[in-house]
């Protein structure tokens, strides 16, 4: 089995990673930190601001079982592709949305997928704002961080109530 890893930024990196959880073939889902300039950032660090990661999720999964191309339309769901400052709730270039690629083909699927979201009018005039970028070194995050949803169902609760949802259910109809 060769696995490979895809790289997603939406918002709070505890809102992302059960979306991807519960699909076959999906090995892991790491939360994190990437795209920024110091090394092994701490939360708080990376919170601040100064350090320029953005909170990321990490996915390994069997290519064999779901395609990157599906994994793209996973995120697409979870995310507000016309908000390049944050997400729902959760403000500032920390949270911004980015598809970080780790090869040219996931950079033309990404591209290709990215292309046909603005095409179809799903969002009327809005722009799809999304960045596509490269891969940089990914830092998980602390061990509390991981898993948040099945750690502390309540407080993840909290910060989906945080407009995600909503949005979700008005633009996306749950399509998961």
């Amino acid at each position: 089995m060769s696995l490979d890893t895809a790289i997603f930024a939406g918002g709070c990196f505890w809102c992302m990673v059960e979306p991807f959880d519960t699909y076959p073939g999906i090995k892991s889902v790491v939360s994190g930190y990437t795209g920024g300039h110091v090394p092994n950032p701490t939360y708080e660090q990376v919170c601040s601001g100064k350090t320029g990661h953005t909170e990321a999720v990490k996915i390994t999964f069997d290519p064999d079982v779901i395609s990157y191309d599906d994994l793209v339309t996973i995120y697409w769901h979870q995310t507000d592709p016309t908000d390049a400052m944050g997400q729902f709730q959760d403000r500032g270039d920390n949270y911004r949305p980015v598809i970080f690629v780790n090869s040219p083909q996931q950079r033309e699927i990404a591209e290709k997928s990215k292309a046909t979201l603005q095409a179809s009018g799903q969002f009327g005039n809005d722009k799809i704002v999304t960045q596509i970028e490269d891969a940089k070194p990914f830092y998980p995050a602390e061990d509390y961080h991981q898993d948040f949803y099945k750690k502390d169902p309540e407080r993840y609760a909290l910060q989906e109530a945080g407009g995600r949802e909503q949005f979700k259910q008005q633009h996306w109809n749950n399509k998961d």
